[in-house]
């Protein structure tokens, strides 16, 4: 599960306005990919771009309907995720699941920390050691309990789900040959080459 323009730096450098709830999304489990696998570009798309997030972890079985409470509860950890994303089909399709959906979209890792204060930490991104992203889970729109009580909400959260809180401003394009690297705070650092499909 993914949330869709919770920094408003980051809405604002797509022309759009913060929405009024969290604005979600699916990315199916086959883009999920580990530290060091490859960002595969597909051939539909001429524009991918990196989105550096804060993942959530879910840990509680049947998370449903919870409050802010039963939210934190309901945490198993958290790591490094980036919603990598084909911006010329999310422009044209008018709806997010390919442009989001593609194998390798999701690199999550390098590990879950499960003892961590997310508040307010520095998420940075960068391509070939050159900065693009950083920002501070501070500044998100929806903190995480709002999230995730939200979505349950709508759905019955399990033991493994995650879910991504958003990302900071300085998106930009990936071309193969690249190294991205999504940095957290007291999180660790993702690093994935990316490659030509």
């Amino acid at each position: 599960m993914c949330v869709g323009r919770n920094y408003a730096d980051h809405a604002a450098e797509h022309g759009s306005e913060v929405p009024k709830e969290p604005l979600l999304f699916l990315k199916p489990s086959t883009s999920v990919i580990g530290p060091h696998d490859a960002i595969r570009l597909p051939p539909q798309s001429q524009r991918v771009e990196h989105e550096a997030e804060l993942a959530v972890v879910i840990g509680a079985t049947g998370a449903r309907r919870v409050d802010h409470a039963g939210a934190r509860k309901a945490v198993f950890g958290y790591t490094c995720a980036n919603d990598v994303t084909a911006r010329d089909l999310q422009n044209t399709d008018g709806q997010w699941t390919r442009a989001k959906g593609f194998d390798s979209f999701c690199p999550l890792g390098p590990w879950i920390t499960t003892d961590a204060d997310v508040t307010d930490v520095e998420i940075r991104c960068e391509v070939d050691d050159e900065v693009r992203q950083l920002g501070r889970t501070k500044d998100m729109v929806f903190g995480v309990p709002t999230l995730i009580s939200y979505v349950s909400h709508i759905m019955t959260l399990l033991p493994g789900d995650v879910i991504l809180t958003g990302t900071p401003a300085g998106v930009s394009p990936l071309k193969s040959g690249e190294v991205v690297s999504v940095r957290i705070e007291g999180l660790g650092e993702l690093r994935n080459p990316v490659l030509t499909l």
